[in-house]
């Protein structure tokens, strides 16, 4: 049950943003096995002011375009599948909404399975 948060400059279309969504969706249900309809996702947008960023840090030149994906998840996924996961995502936004891989930045947060509330006050998972 990952819940995903994008931030990203202001100023991209609709579509732009239904990509990036579509594309992040479709690589954690495909490197995570998330299960159809598990889609809990938000987008913000920052303006130039309320967005910053290392343009070089780690030698990655990245651009304005810039895209950060932080997604929670229970830590139940190996090395591995968060490696797919990485690379997964950055291969489909680089197809739609075509942005490059140098503006992909993903930030992966673990949890465990009794610290969510799907709803109604209840830990699903616990």
């Amino acid at each position: 049950m990952p819940l995903v948060h994008v931030s990203l400059r202001t100023g991209k279309s609709e579509a732009y943003r239904q990509a990036i969504f579509d594309g992040v969706y479709r690589a954690m249900n495909e490197e995570f096995n998330v299960p159809e309809d598990d889609q809990f996702m938000t987008i913000t947008e920052h303006t130039a002011a309320n967005f910053r960023y290392g343009a070089s840090y780690l030698d990655i030149a990245r651009s304005d375009d810039l895209v950060f994906i932080q997604i929670t998840a229970n830590n139940t996924r190996t090395s591995e599948q968060k490696k797919a996961l990485f690379r997964r995502i950055a291969d489909l936004l680089g197809n739609n909404p075509e942005i490059r891989r140098e503006d992909v930045f993903v930030s992966l947060v673990e949890v465990d399975k009794e610290n969510w509330s799907l709803g109604n006050g209840i830990a699903q998972y616990a």
